[in-house]
């Protein structure tokens, strides 16, 4: 070997001591425990080509992807966090239902006799109670009102009398009351029934013999609204020459006139005391127009005209108008600046709900809208939606999709919402499903 050739070689080697010392150096002192342990041996091969990948940026390892961040872990626990939220109430289908507060007494813990270690005085004192968001509602079939607390899904029968096939039904007196209606035995007389429920006793919440006493209202109410209060109905029927608008207690007393018109095809609704709503009702080949009432004054202002399918939803404030047309494309009025903002979802209004705060809403949004007539093909049952729940803000027009139905098993085939409702609380939203008439509950927090 020459001279030349030896001297390359020995520093060559030298080089790659001094690499490997220097390496070994700073690896002891970056992996020294804080805790006194010990870390494992060194495989300075690897670890040597291991920090010239560090060095160029290639951080990649087995089961990493650092670039390209892989959320589903997040959204499957999303999923099974939902799970556990969305539970059928009813086991029959229901006509209508109310959300109210019932007291129960609160959950104490027992004193074994004799044990008191903690010196607690056990002198008698009343037993705590407190308020807890409950729905009651009525069987389709039979008439028969059940109730559940909403945190603990028990139905339990409040009362027995048997009203056959009722298809439409509201509460008032916050839950105090019962308004039914039913096709009479000519199949064609619409007949309304209003009741006043037994008071109940605290703690009494066994199956007992309740029976339902009350009156009725005019035959063939076209449509009925209860107030905000739950204190008072508002309800359209036809005289000769069009059709008269009332005002009445929930038990049908006190009963003044506040609207008439000579067109009758009125849907009404009643979001604050000073405002009552009138829409025509839809159709997707005829302008729609909506008007106000104001009970006190009995003026009559249009909001809204020639809009073809036009459905409405006002909010409790009475500031904003939720309103789709015949494509099903919600927009909100805004009453007080004259502006209207179009939402980036399409649904109708009767599938949502305005949250206590009037700027947000709870909507159930159908996945995938086939062409047809609408609302038309929809109230008449040609078409069935399959949703999603969602909650919009009104404010940005953004939505966020707070539920799919379908991934639990008892919604498997979908669930079409109408009837939404919410607790003052906002701790849970109700609703019916359209294909079988069945009480869902969904906690929201």
């Amino acid at each position: 070997m020459s001279k030349r050739k030896l001297i390359i070689l020995i520093i060559i080697v030298l080089l790659i001591t001094l690499l490997a010392w220097g390496y070994s150096t700073i690896y002891k002192k970056d992996n020294t425990p804080t805790d006194g342990g010990s870390v494992g041996g060194t495989n300075f091969i690897s670890d040597f080509f291991n920090l010239i990948k560090s060095k160029t940026g290639d951080n990649t390892t087995d089961g990493e992807n650092p670039g390209n961040t892989d959320v589903s872990n997040n959204q499957q626990s999303e999923t099974i966090k939902e799970k556990k939220k969305l539970t059928k109430i009813s086991s029959n289908p229901v006509a209508g239902f109310t959300v109210f507060l019932k007291e129960r007494f609160k959950n104490v813990p027992d004193v074994i006799p004799g044990e008191n270690p903690d010196n607690i005085n056990l002198e008698p004192v009343a037993p705590a109670t407190e308020f807890i968001p409950s729905v009651r509602y009525v069987d389709r079939a039979t008439g028969n009102i059940f109730q559940t607390f909403a945190d603990k899904i028990k139905e339990q029968k409040f009362s027995e009398t048997v009203v056959p096939i009722v298809y439409e039904a509201f509460f008032g007196n916050n839950g105090d009351s019962v308004v039914m209606r039913y096709l009479k035995a000519d199949g064609e007389t619409i007949a309304t029934f209003i009741g006043s429920l037994p008071k109940e006793v605290l703690g009494g919440d066994t199956v007992g013999g309740n029976q339902i006493t009350g009156s009725f209202l005019p035959e063939n109410i076209t449509d009925i609204s209860v107030s905000p209060n739950t204190q008072n109905l508002f309800y359209l029927f036809n005289v000769r020459n069009g059709v008269a608008g009332i005002v009445s207690s929930t038990l049908g007393e006190n009963k003044v006139q506040v609207f008439d018109s000579a067109f009758t095809e009125w849907l009404s609704g009643w979001p604050n005391e000073k405002m009552i709503t009138l829409t025509t009702k839809p159709s997707a080949l005829v302008p729609g127009y909506m008007y106000v009432v104001d009970p006190e004054k009995k003026d009559f202002t249009k909001l809204i005209s020639n809009i073809n399918g036009l459905t409405t939803l006002t909010s409790f404030d009475g500031k904003y108008v939720l309103y789709s047309n015949n494509l099903l494309s919600l927009n909100i009025l805004d009453l007080e600046g004259n502006d209207t903002i179009r939402l980036r979802v399409r649904t109708l209004p009767e599938k949502c709900v305005w949250a206590k705060n009037s700027y947000s809403l709870y909507c159930a949004v159908p996945k995938s809208i086939a062409q047809s007539s609408y609302p038309d093909s929809w109230y008449q049952g040609e078409i069935s939606f399959t949703d999603d729940i969602w909650k919009i803000d009104t404010i940005t027009g953004n939505g966020t999709k707070i539920l799919i139905p379908e991934t639990f098993e008892e919604a498997l085939s979908g669930i079409d919402g109408i009837k939404l409702a919410i607790d003052d609380g906002e701790n849970y939203l109700f609703f019916v499903n359209k294909k079988d008439n069945m009480l869902w509950e969904l906690e929201l927090k």
